[in-house]
């Protein structure tokens, strides 16, 4: 893989990789247990806060993807690199809109404040800790590509 496109490829899933790891496994968790914070503000606020990781994430899948492919990667670089943005798809396209209405019934009091979490939720925290996953196995293998 030819050293300007490893480097791009390298430096953007890193940055990726700690996005995903400060917002979702940092800013989100705490953001309910801060005084004050009621679960629809903090429902209202990652909603927004989500909304924007996804756009920047899909933004660097692009800019990987377009890295990869004009690299001449290897195998397992292609592989990895398919790997994230399914996972990304997948969260995108298929639980995150699930999530959305889930949010939209709590807020608007169709659904109560204190339900249990969603299977959706865990399924989405679930495919967050397989992207960490990815997102580090492909970091390193760039690095070395």
């Amino acid at each position: 893989m030819d050293s300007t496109s490893a480097a791009t490829a390298s430096a953007v899933t890193f940055v990726w990789l700690g996005m995903v790891l400060g917002i979702s496994f940092l800013e989100a968790p705490l953001k309910f247990r801060a005084p004050g914070v009621t679960i629809p503000v903090g429902l209202g606020i990652g909603r927004l806060v989500f909304r924007a990781l996804n756009l920047v994430e899909a933004a660097a899948a692009a800019v990987v993807t377009a890295a990869v492919a004009a690299g001449g990667a290897p195998a397992p670089v292609i592989a990895l690199t398919a790997a994230v943005v399914v996972l990304l798809l997948v969260q995108l396209l298929l639980v995150r809109p699930r999530l959305n209405r889930r949010s939209d019934r709590v807020l608007s009091g169709d659904e109560p404040v204190e339900g249990p979490r969603s299977h959706d939720h865990l399924v989405y925290v679930a495919l967050e800790i397989v992207k960490v996953a990815v997102l580090i196995a492909l970091g390193v293998t760039l690095l070395t590509a």
